[in-house]
């Protein structure tokens, strides 16, 4: 009998601290920084975003969609045999968040890790989670993206500082004699590691280079839009499906003239894409399976659904993960 993988519970988690545009642009202000709502919706689509306070960490944040996840799926944590955790902002150095994850969900035994991918990671997380449950090795896996974005921003740089945000989210992928995961497509490309990154380390108990994000956005925006449509029909073409089967494009939430464009490359309507970043902001690996669950609440997704699941980040990494709810 061949063995698949399906979705069978999505979580997602908002730390409380809403921040606006508006309330933001005032905090910036009192820094010497001027923007405003209309700046940056205007070149974003973002309206507000969600910020962890002092203290509460990545596994804190993937603690909470972990278990609404978990809930969902009908199972209890104990049932979880894979815990893979997509962050590019851990709770520490080492050991992974996704250890940590696992202490606080009173379980242990099984295998947990990290994966880093930048704001790709829940794609390639959900595609390692498929291979390693198709080869048996695992049975019910815990993917999770938890980011507390809010750590490593520049406040005094506009460009970047109004963008990102704070937020977990969660699903639980169990083996499945019919098929879920219909194909996936990931790829990586080097050369680019300068128009996104925290171009620092730690040595000798010191942060050598910087701790802060920095990013060229045009250059990000040109190769976004290309490599995202790429990665589509490419696991399109491995499932021998065509755009026209997608019921719902759930990409990574990070500019809504990005997604808009994707969509149109993409020939679907954009009401069959799932937007959430208005709302969170870019939040990383944590965008698509927060996107995903605020869709599966709200009763948009149905099972059965096609859903194409897409991601561009840091890396430069891009891929995409084309499933059937």
């Amino acid at each position: 009998m061949t063995r698949y993988s399906r979705i069978t519970g999505t979580g997602s988690y908002l730390p409380p601290h809403r921040l606006t545009n508006a309330e933001l642009a005032t905090e910036l202000a009192s820094k010497g920084v001027e923007t405003s709502d209309e700046w940056i919706v205007e070149r974003t689509g973002i309206r507000a975003r969600h910020f962890a306070a002092p203290g509460v960490t990545s596994s804190d944040l993937g603690l909470e969609a972990a278990r609404h996840a978990i809930e969902a799926a009908g199972l209890q944590a104990a049932d979880i045999d894979l815990i893979i955790v997509a962050t590019s902002t851990p709770d520490m150095v080492f050991p992974s968040v996704a250890c940590i994850l696992q202490h606080k969900l009173g379980i242990a035994g099984c295998a947990a890790f990290d994966l880093q991918a930048v704001c790709s990671g829940f794609v390639y997380a959900l595609t390692v989670a498929d291979a390693m449950i198709k080869s048996g090795a695992a049975t019910k896996a815990l993917v999770v993206g938890a980011e507390v974005f809010s750590r490593i921003l520049d406040f005094s740089d506009r460009t970047t500082c109004v963008l990102f945000g704070d937020g977990a989210g969660a699903v639980v992928l169990e083996a499945s004699e019919t098929p879920g995961i219909l194909a996936s497509d990931l790829h990586a490309d080097g050369k680019h590691v300068g128009i996104l990154c925290v171009p620092g380390n730690v040595s000798g108990g010191q942060v050598l280079g910087s701790a802060l994000l920095t990013m060229d956005g045009q250059a990000v925006f040109k190769l976004a839009v290309g490599v995202l449509e790429s990665a589509a029909r490419a696991a399109l073409a491995k499932a021998d499906m065509v755009e026209a089967d997608i019921d719902w494009l759930i990409p990574h939430q990070a500019n809504l003239r990005i997604m808009h464009s994707t969509a149109r490359k993409l020939k679907l309507p954009l009401d069959k894409l799932i937007v959430t970043v208005d709302q969170h902001g870019n939040t990383s690996a944590a965008s698509i399976p927060l996107a995903l669950d605020a869709a599966v609440r709200e009763g948009k997704i149905k099972k059965g659904d096609i859903l194409m699941l897409e991601g561009v980040g840091g890396g430069f990494t891009w891929g995409a993960v084309l499933l059937r709810y």
